[in-house]
């Protein structure tokens, strides 16, 4: 069975508009590229009880992990971890270790001038308050350490909101886990673009192409008007190799290209990304 994973992000400030949503994208695009499948993203405010209840939903579902971003600072509204304890029916307790993060790194500060000396307040020892049997992850860039929990067989992820400390902790300590796990297979993408030829024109013929490649999986993406068509064909697989992936979507690039200028359409360009 191919192993998927869900994420939620934690935040009002997603739910408002205030802030585009960066982080799924950012997440989704780097698990997809290792080979693993993303099945869900889910978004939800800064509260304990909503964040509870999506999270027993998504661990009923048995994805291999979650991936659960924002919400672990100092401040009101950061609940991520009390929602996390109270999904799994446990405590939330200072994990010595993360506070031994936390201190560590405001020490640098002091170090760096920053600050003129360490006091941890309540509101700094609340970043090392983790559901009972967590794990702290190092944060390389901020101060909050990320948090790992097992649950069933469900391994459970909670990273900073802040864009650059959850990219720092996914290629230090994440990454290397999803790696492990996908053994080794790989992610294959090419883009077709084409003018003249209408989407409504092309749905037949992707369908087409897909039944003659089950293992392609293609998406239509209009950019331009019914008037002036501008498409983007986007092929993609996963295969147990890299070979065999650039092959399987070779092969369905030419059948589409082919069809594509069949029906009167112009390639503009194909590019790929591995």
């Amino acid at each position: 069975m191919s192993q998927f994973l869900e994420i939620i992000c934690v935040g009002n400030e997603l739910l408002i508009g205030k802030t585009l949503n960066t982080n799924a994208q950012w997440l989704a695009k780097r698990i997809t590229s290792l080979g693993l499948f993303i099945h869900r993203v889910t978004v939800v405010s800064d509260n304990i009880e909503e964040i509870s209840c999506v999270l027993q939903e998504t661990i009923h579902r048995s994805p291999s992990f979650i991936l659960i971003t924002g919400g672990l600072g100092p401040t009101f509204d950061d609940k991520t971890l009390e929602g996390v304890a109270a999904a799994l029916g446990c405590r939330t307790e200072v994990n010595e270790e993360a506070l031994e993060m936390v201190k560590s790194k405001y020490l640098s500060y002091v170090q760096e001038g920053r600050m003129d000396a360490v006091e941890l307040t309540p509101y700094r020892v609340k970043m090392a308050k983790f559901p009972e049997g967590a794990t702290p992850l190092h944060n390389p860039v901020g101060t909050a350490p990320a948090v790992s929990i097992q649950h069933e067989n469900v391994t459970i992820i909670a990273l900073p909101g802040v864009p650059s400390e959850m990219k720092s902790i996914f290629y230090t300590s994440v990454a290397p886990i999803l790696k492990q796990v996908a053994c080794g297979v790989t992610f294959f993408e090419t883009s077709i673009h084409s003018t003249i030829v209408m989407e409504s024109e092309m749905a037949p013929l992707i369908d087409m192409v897909m039944k003659n490649n089950p293992q392609v999986y293609i998406k239509s993406h209009p950019k331009g008007t019914e008037r002036i068509p501008y498409i983007e064909f986007h092929l993609s697989t996963t295969a147990k190799n890299t070979i065999t992936a650039r092959n399987l979507v070779c092969n369905a690039v030419i059948q589409l290209t082919e069809l594509i200028q069949e029906n009167g359409g112009k390639i503009k360009s194909i590019t790929s990304e591995i």
